[in-house]
Parts: structure tokens; sequence; C-alpha cells
């Protein structure tokens, strides 16, 4: 077979994992795809964590037909126990012929084991059909599988000169609608949504998914609240959302009526310890991580953007831009970082620009080092 037949197949199966996003936490998203004679007999993807995977479905819906077929799947099939059985056992009773991988499982507690397993029993297996592609895909599922923290998504939405707000605070809106919408279809995808106090306290936000139709799925909300502030009234705690907030406090939040009440309300605080004044951010992502919160979308503000990206804990950026320009008195879309030199800077790479009508959209990957930035470059 050749390579556009087998990469014809792969794409595919990756736009078949696309319709798991956001909803198989913390499970990677997969598609899968089986061909025989030429021809697509079966295919499917993993819904939600706990369902059947992508391989299940796709051979229930070959039937019988999957004797000598080839199946194609963007994630090495597992061959080991979870929530459901292992995948390889189903494609051996199947009759699998020949399993095309987009790229192995990165869990380095079964990495290979799927492949070589099929492979002592006769199956011929290929990996690395649109890897590249496969792995951009399930990036979430890369970094917390290897590291246990959540992919932390950086989102801002500002003018043409990089104001995200007036000098007297007034924001809305910056962007237009189409750029919004665009938001709330990442906030269905992410598992939790992040900002500051001082976004709560201006503009009183509900950080919920609005998509039409009422469909998606609302993110946890995390409030970065030091020192306790959050008004009982606060909108985004008379919600009617199956999503859980938390808010998070430093070790000297100590309002015991206060903490009782947020209670009440169905909110959880969070005490988490200070690093040079402010909430360890390396702590909370440990804390988020055992919670198998496996991304997390940050949306502000200025000073909460400056803490993430200065600490190099932004793993993809989302910068918005309408055509407006505000002048230079006013609040800028990132607080000081405290950079000295032209080595210092944060670069990003693998941009990829969308227009919302009059609104850009600029997405990419921060380079934190003057040397991988180079390399980028050329």
């Amino acid at each position: 077979m050749n390579k556009m037949n087998k990469e014809f197949y792969m794409k595919r199966a990756l736009k078949l994992a696309k319709k798991g996003l956001g909803r198989t936490s913390p499970n990677p998203i997969v598609g899968a795809v089986i061909v025989k004679d030429g021809l697509i007999i079966g295919e499917g993807y993993h819904k939600r964590a706990g369902l059947p995977h992508a391989e299940i479905e796709a051979i229930r819906a070959a039937g019988e037909k999957t004797k000598g077929a080839d199946l194609y799947v963007t994630l090495e099939p597992c061959n080991h126990y979870g929530r459901t059985p292992p995948c390889t056992e189903a494609i051996l009773k199947a009759g699998i012929k020949r399993v095309f991988v987009g790229m192995r499982d990165p869990n380095p507690r079964v990495r290979g084991g799927g492949v070589e397993y099929l492979r002592s029993k006769g199956v011929e297996v290929e990996t690395g059909i649109l890897e590249k592609e496969c792995q951009r895909l399930n990036e979430v599922f890369i970094k917390y599988i290897t590291t246990g923290l959540p992919f932390v998504s950086l989102k801002l939405a500002a003018t043409l000169d990089g104001k995200i707000a007036l000098a007297n605070g007034e924001a809305k809106w910056i962007t237009n609608e189409k750029s919004r919408r665009f938001v709330h279809r990442l906030r269905d995808i992410y598992d939790a949504i992040l900002v500051g106090i001082g976004t709560v306290l201006k503009d009183n936000p509900s950080l919920t998914t609005r998509l039409p139709g009422k469909k998606g799925k609302d993110p946890v909300r995390i409030i970065l609240d030091t020192h306790l502030r959050i008004p009982l009234e606060a909108k985004l705690l008379h919600l009617h959302s199956k999503a859980p907030t938390l808010i998070v406090a430093g070790p000297n939040a100590s309002d015991k009526k206060k903490i009782e009440a947020l209670k009440n309300l169905g909110a959880e605080v969070v005490v988490v310890n200070l690093e040079n004044g402010q909430i360890s951010l390396t702590e909370l992502l440990k804390i988020l991580g055992k919670r198998q919160i496996t991304s997390l979308l940050v949306e502000g503000g200025a000073k909460v953007a400056a803490s993430f990206l200065g600490q190099r804990l932004v793993d993809k950026a989302y910068f918005f831009y309408a055509p407006k320009v505000f002048g230079g008195k006013h609040i800028s879309m990132i607080s000081d970082l405290s950079i000295t030199s032209m080595e210092e800077v944060i670069s990003f790479k693998e941009l990829t620009i969308k227009r919302f009508s009059n609104d850009i959209l600029v997405i990419g990957y921060p380079i934190y080092s003057m040397k991988e930035a180079d390399l980028n470059s050329n």
C-alpha cells in the first residue's frame, strides 16, 4: 500500500477523533477506521471516558467483515485493563490482519505494549503514520500523562496596540461576536477555566460555556483569590451549572464565616501556599493534575497572564486582536515580565492565523529559550 493511501485513511481517523474533543478526559481522543479491499467498512471514535475505545466502535460498526482487514488508529491500541478491556484482544478476535498506528501511547507505563503484543501474535503493525498530526491532536493527553500536570493554554483578547481594557477597567466588548463564540468553543473542550480575582471584581463573569442551542459543557471554574475578596453576590456563585467552582486562596485567608458561606453556595475553597506573595501556580497545577484536570484555559487578566508566562507554565496561547486602538495609558494585555534583555524575550512557534470577520486570532506555542527560538527561525 502506498504512502498516500495510508495517510488518506489516517486523516479520516483524525477527523473522527476530533469529535471526542473535550469529552474523553482524562483519556486521549482517538479515531479508528477499518478498511477492506479499498473500502471503509467500519469507523469509530472514543466518545467519553468509560465508553468503548475507538477500535471497539469501529469493529462493531464493521460487523462480521473484519477478518483480513486493515485497521487505522490514531493512537497505539491499549493492551491493559482499565475501565474497559484491552483493545488488542478485540483486534485479534476480529481477525484484523494489519494495523497502522499514528502515534505510540506516550503513557510511560504502557508505551509500546500494544504494538509489541500484536506483533507477537502475527499481526503486521506499522507506526508513525501522520505522527506529528496525531501528536498535536493529543497534546493535552501527552502533557498530562507524562508530567501529571494539566496542559495550560492562555487566552487574551486585545486591541491592535495590545490593550485589554480602558484605564477605568471597561473591557466589554473588544472583540466581535464571532470571536467570542470561538472562545466558548474553547471553554467547551477544556476541563477548567481560570481567572484572577481582579477579573471577577471588574467584570463579574459567569465563566460558563454558551453555545447556540445551549450545547456544550461548562469547565471547572477556578478563581485565584489570595485574600478571599470574592463577593458572595458574584454571578459565578449563583449559576445553574454542573461544573464546580474552586476559589484558590492563600494560607492567610482565615475568614471562617466567609469560607462557610462560600461552601453553602456550592463553591470549594482550596488553600495553596504563596510564592513571592502570590498563589504558587506550580503547586496549584499539581493539585489540579491530581484531580484529573488535564487541561486549563487561562483567561486573564494581565497580571495572571504575566505570572503564567513569566513562570514558563503556558503551553499554548490564543491571542485575539480587534481592529481598534486605545493608546498608551490603558491596560496592557500582559503585565510586567521583568524582561531586561532580548535573550529573555518569549517567542512563539507553529503559528496559526484565523480570522473572525475583522478580528484576527494568532495561535502559537511559546518558546522560552533563545536557543530554541533561533532554531525555529531557520
